[in-house]
């Protein structure tokens, strides 16, 4: 186990240089200058295109945007193998704070999220499996098919017109209350995204869990365990969940992998300041830097969930062996 974990890392390492190039090249070529568009808001009525190139020349320069593309490419690696991410462009500061002061709020979003998608999905796709066929199976299907296609924000739209239009209650988008800051306010604002992200995660949970547990529930030593006498909740719990959690486990892993970079729409309708919200903003300005510290933090957190799926296998499965 130790050795193949060792050999992952190792793998990995080439995945998240990879990321950092294809984002770095990325933002090379995006249209718009961060520059124009800093000195456009400075001077808007600057018209003499001397004097505004010979200022675009020295931002340039100050920037280190100067330089030749390798050049820079070069000092962007190196400076990312030290552990450096790279300055803000705005606000002259490490690119990382932006993705820190972040983080928090995403964290929040995403950790209610796959809550409720976790206590959904499961209790969903268990049932409709062991009442196949029956008209509470045909419910819970519907249910999981319109939770998976409906459109996360014209749902949490919808939600959030009525809580409004019915005054169930307040929802504050000035203040941003984290749970540990105001539980109250925090739970009212972040309850709908948190509903809605989770149902839109877990639908595809709640119909693979369901089909898994279909196969499971045919094999032969299922049916040996009724047979035996064995309690229903014994055969479920015990024998067919845990067989059918393998394939379920890696859909889990692609949700908890989303938990920084799945919840852009919902933060941007909320005016929650996450992650997903600060690199829309970093792109609108041509912020180069953070755009490129979130890519690289989003994947390294994706590589590393991946590695941590991949183990837990051989914890459901002991027939799993890493070689």
């Amino acid at each position: 186990m130790q050795t193949y974990i060792i050999r992952r890392v190792l793998i990995n390492i080439p995945v998240i240089w990879l990321s950092a190039t294809l984002v770095f090249f990325a933002t090379s070529v995006l249209p718009g200058d961060f520059v124009v568009q800093r000195l456009a808001q400075q001077d808007p009525t600057n018209t003499n295109p001397n004097l505004r190139a010979a200022q675009i020349k020295q931002i340039r320069k100050e920037l280190g945007l100067d330089k030749p593309l390798p050049i820079r490419y070069t000092k962007y690696i190196g400076n990312l193998v030290k552990g450096d991410l790279g300055t803000s462009y705005q606000t002259k500061r490490p690119a990382i704070e932006a993705v820190r002061k972040g983080l928090p709020y995403s964290l929040q979003l995403g950790l209610m999220s796959l809550f409720i998608a976790v206590m959904t999905a499961f209790p969903i796709g268990i049932i409709s499996a062991i009442r196949q066929d029956s008209p509470v199976d045909y419910v819970l299907r519907v249910f999981a098919i319109v939770a998976l296609a409906a459109p996360n924000f014209w749902v949490a739209t919808m939600f959030l017109l009525y809580v409004v239009r019915w005054k169930l209650w307040e929802i504050s988008i000035n203040d941003q209350p984290l749970f540990w800051d105001d539980p109250s306010a925090s739970f009212k604002l972040y309850i709908i995204p948190a509903i809605v992200g989770g149902l839109a995660s877990g639908a595809g949970i709640m119909r693979l869990l369901r089909s898994q547990m279909l196969e499971v529930l045919r094999q032969d030593y299922i049916r040996t365990a009724w047979a035996k006498g064995i309690r229903e909740r014994v055969v479920i719990s015990r024998h067919a969940l845990k067989n059918a959690m393998v394939p379920v486990l890696t859909v889990m892993g692609l949700t908890i992998a989303g938990l920084l970079s799945g919840q852009v729409v919902l933060e941007n309708i909320f005016g929650i300041p996450g992650v997903g919200r600060k690199l829309i903003v970093a792109v609108t300005a041509r912020d180069v830097p953070v755009v490129q510290a979130f890519v690289v933090v989003t994947a390294t957190f994706i590589v590393f969930v991946n590695l941590a799926v991949d183990v837990l296998y051989g914890v459901l499965d002991p027939r799993i062996r890493y070689a």
